[in-house]
């Protein structure tokens, strides 16, 4: 991780916690991207998980899935409801 991005995150985060989610989308990116590191790849995730590992971080989980789906770093299925790390391709079910 570049320098700037750990002052950034040292910067929203207090005991691995978001303390605040950042209003500019330069430094959000950097938080979601770090957020996104915590989904495995190719890994399937209903929407209760992924709510549940967000809400570790910050509260307002339902703000910060729907950004990590904005920017593609997370996809998900309209079929069946399925998120996964973008980049990666689930495996068949």
């Amino acid at each position: 991780m570049a320098p700037e991005e750990e002052k950034i995150l040292g910067a929203y985060l207090r005991g691995g916690r978001l303390v605040v989610l950042p209003a500019r989308r330069r430094k959000r990116l950097v938080v979601l991207r770090w957020l996104a590191d915590h989904f495995r790849p190719a890994e399937r995730y209903p929407e209760a998980q992924i709510n549940e590992i967000l809400r570790r971080y910050h509260p307002d989980f339902a703000s910060l899935r729907r950004w990590l789906v904005d920017e593609e770093l997370l996809q998900r299925s309209p079929a069946t409801g399925l998120y996964w790390r973008a980049g990666t391709l689930p495996p068949p079910r």
